[in-house]
């Protein structure tokens, strides 16, 4: 059984930085398309970065430049480093996990079937 477990979110000020990080169990992460999605009360899930089995990387635009996605096999980690943070970012943070590569391209919530229960970012003006 596949688990996802997130932490590292936080309160910050515009312009600083946080790492989140995502624990998996019952898996391993370098056989699985990986993710990092975010929400805001009132919006849609989004898709902010994946990274493919493969060691492909896709962002969204509003991160592009800011946020970099990256795991370590050895750890069994998922983790997003995130730069100059914007109160636009402020969101609950998910990782998500699926076998398949369809979310790689897409990015949408619906080809992901592992989700964690979420790490919230707020960020200040």
């Amino acid at each position: 059984q596949v688990q996802l477990v997130e932490s590292g979110g936080g309160s910050v000020q515009a312009g600083g930085s946080l790492r989140l990080s995502c624990a998996s169990s019952g898996y391993t992460v370098n056989t699985y398309l990986m993710a990092w999605f975010r929400q805001s009360p009132g919006k849609e899930r989004e898709g902010v970065a994946v990274n493919s089995r493969f060691g492909r990387l896709r962002y969204a635009d509003s991160v592009k430049g800011r946020f970099t996605i990256s795991r370590d096999n050895a750890k069994n980690t998922l983790y997003l480093q995130m730069n100059n943070l914007k109160p636009e970012d402020s969101a609950m943070y998910y990782c998500a996990a699926d076998r398949s590569e369809n979310g790689y391209y897409n990015l949408s919530p619906r080809d992901f079937s592992s989700w964690g229960q979420g790490t919230q970012v707020t960020v200040s003006s």
